[in-house]
């Protein structure tokens, strides 16, 4: 094992990784595993009441410019309605002080909920880079795409294989990074972002 010494969220990581679901319900009894995991490797998700506004006219407060250690939240959906059907995918960019610094809504054509929930992470993770943010911590609804970031799930689809080595490839030019599943409620500006993204196809 190499003497080097590792830094606090390289152990906090690790620790996560090998602390199964089981371990973590009896260490934090009636808590999610995944929300304890997102506690340990970031700022928690917002609260109902802190969480950015649900609606259309709301508008987001200005931001200080990032800085290339920079740290933010993102949190991803992506909606699909026939599932194949017309889909959108929204991304949403808060702050330290849970301010918002990005919104996206875009409009996907036709694809599976799990196509749009892919692609509406790589729209948020370039947002992110492409605002000199060296440090992410991830919020999403989809229980599932979360375990295949992890590496808990294998990912056996061919078109979502594709779309997850580009997520990695994003994920990696990141300095560090976190992945965490939150209830549909902790999601809904997101949510409301897919759904613009959808209707903009008859806009």
């Amino acid at each position: 094992m190499s003497s080097e010494l590792l830094s606090r969220d390289q152990i906090l990581r690790q620790l996560t990784d090998q602390l199964n679901d089981d371990i973590l319900r009896r260490i934090f009894p009636g808590q999610d595993p995944q929300t304890i995991r997102g506690l340990l490797l970031s700022h928690p998700p917002p609260s109902a009441e802190n969480a950015a506004p649900a609606t259309a006219s709301a508008q987001p407060r200005q931001a200080a410019a990032p800085t290339s250690t920079g740290r933010c939240r993102l949190f991803t959906d992506g909606a699909s309605r026939g599932n194949p059907g017309q889909a959108g995918a929204g991304a949403v960019l808060l702050g330290e002080q849970d301010e918002e610094l990005a919104a996206r809504s875009v409009y996907l054509g036709t694809c599976t909920n799990n196509v749009a929930e892919y692609k509406a992470l790589l729209i948020g993770l370039e947002e992110a880079l492409g605002r000199g943010y060296a440090r992410v911590a991830i919020f999403l609804d989809s229980e599932l795409i979360v375990r295949q970031v992890q590496g808990r799930y294998k990912v056996k689809n061919e078109t979502l294989l594709h779309l997850f080595h580009q997520v990695q490839e994003l994920l990696g030019r990141f300095d560090t990074w976190s992945i965490a599943h939150v209830p549909r409620a902790q999601n809904a500006r997101a949510d409301q972002l897919a759904n613009q993204g959808i209707d903009q196809k008859n806009g």
